[in-house]
């Protein structure tokens, strides 16, 4: 059964650090791009990173030299390391992960969220 799921988010004072975890079973197909998104209240959700199944990465701008993403293969696990928080990155941070099924098909598959919250 195809699960995916957020962990290590938390209340932080503006400048510090938090690491955020993704894992997601794979199922017997293997997983492709898995990515970051965030949605703060009122707005709508956001990309904050991407990571191809051969390491590529992608920022969104406002995230540029402050987050760092990466993943491990053999746990299919996801992370996102957040340094230097800033009030603007408060919001709930969800994974999404690109399950292939038995047909070959890449299926999105989101986390429920953890809640990031950056305060003083």
């Amino acid at each position: 059964q195809v699960h995916v799921a957020e962990s290590g988010g938390g209340l932080v004072q503006p400048g510090g650090s938090l690491r955020l975890s993704c894992e997601a079973t794979r199922g017997n197909y293997g997983i492709g791009a898995m990515y970051w998104y965030r949605q703060a209240p009122g707005k709508e959700r956001e990309l904050v990173a991407k990571i191809t199944s051969d390491g590529r990465t992608d920022y969104a701008d406002s995230v540029k030299g402050r987050f760092i993403i990466s993943r491990e293969n053999d746990s299919n696990t996801m992370i996102l390391q957040m340094n230097n928080l800033k009030v603007e990155d408060t919001a709930v941070y969800y994974c999404k992960a690109n399950i292939k099924n038995a047909q070959y098909s890449y299926i999105a598959h989101w986390g429920r969220g953890t809640q990031v919250t950056v305060s003083r």
